[in-house]
């Protein structure tokens, strides 16, 4: 596993290397880099409150970061996405007084060559996983996941179609999915589509990716991302959906608020309902929040 972590991570950052021997300025003029730093926070308290309710504090802390780099023939952008937030219930009765209200590391990177005006034969890799361990109710004591149980490794190649760097669609036919459940707990009951007792698995099939971000109006900006998997050994129609989309509206250089919504289905995941019923499921998470963040742009010449 550590072998092909080294891989993917020499294969996102290799070309950096490469550009130390510019000058600053020179190696600047060819890139367009983005970041934005979040720090979300609300707080209840309750005395004597008819209607109920816990005490509790919650926070979320975010980066989102890109780099697009476009020179000649070449084409190389990367995107960085984490966040790890919580809210914490002042209940001593209550097993896990913390409880996650986000947690995720997503890194794509892709490498193009141009042989049209706006095409490229890319190469396009992705890592996910999260943070800490998650459980599905505050009362449960024992995990259901855990860093890097789940971890993805996406590869593909194929062909992108790039307008600039807020617009890409990206289609492969060559394309693998690594799923890892490092822990053996999980890894024995097969969570997250893995054969029981295994800890990875391998799939192969077809891939497709779209980026599209907008300066939707004056202080407010839409960035979207969806993502679609389908196996060809196993269950080809049914596709792999990861869909993403975030709207930030800035009411100054320092507060703003947020709306994130992101949906996912994997046909080999297995999800518990309410009624005790075992079986894929749509995924669906809603974010809202408002705070502090700040942001750091160059623009490209």
């Amino acid at each position: 596993m550590f072998h092909k972590v080294t891989v993917v991570l020499l294969l996102m950052f290799g070309f950096q290397n490469n550009f130390h021997s510019q000058s600053k300025q020179d190696s600047l003029r060819y890139w367009k880099l983005k970041s934005l730093y979040g720090l979300n926070g609300t707080q209840s308290s309750f005395v004597n409150w008819n209607a109920g309710g816990k005490n509790n504090i919650s926070l979320i802390g975010s980066i989102s970061a890109s780099a697009y780099f476009a020179k000649d023939q070449l084409n190389w952008s990367t995107d960085l996405n984490i966040a790890l937030g919580g809210i914490l219930y002042f209940d001593p009765e209550q097993n896990n007084p913390i409880q996650k209200t986000d947690d995720r590391i997503d890194i794509s990177t892709s490498y193009g060559v141009k042989f049209s005006k706006r095409y490229f034969i890319s190469f396009v890799q992705g890592f996910k996983t999260q943070f800490v361990k998650g459980y599905s109710k505050p009362t449960d004591l024992n995990f259901v996941s855990r860093f890097m149980a789940p971890g993805y490794f996406n590869f593909a190649l194929g062909t992108d179609y790039i307008k600039d760097n807020n617009f890409s669609i990206f289609a492969s036919p060559m394309a693998s999915k690594a799923t890892f459940v490092l822990d053996d707990s999980l890894s024995e009951v097969g969570a997250f589509g893995v054969l029981p007792g295994q800890k990875n698995r391998l799939e192969y099939g077809a891939f497709f990716k779209m980026k599209y971000n907008k300066v939707i109006m004056k202080n407010v900006e839409m960035k979207s991302k969806l993502e679609l998997f389908s196996n060809y050994t196993n269950n080809p129609q049914n596709i792999d959906v990861n869909a993403e989309l975030i709207f930030v509206f800035r009411v100054n250089s320092l507060f703003t608020s947020s709306a994130q919504w992101n949906l996912i289905y994997d046909d080999d995941i297995n999800i518990r309902d309410a009624n005790g019923n075992v079986g894929p499921r749509t995924q669906f998470k809603s974010v809202l929040g408002i705070g502090i963040s700040y942001k750091v742009e160059n623009q490209k010449k």
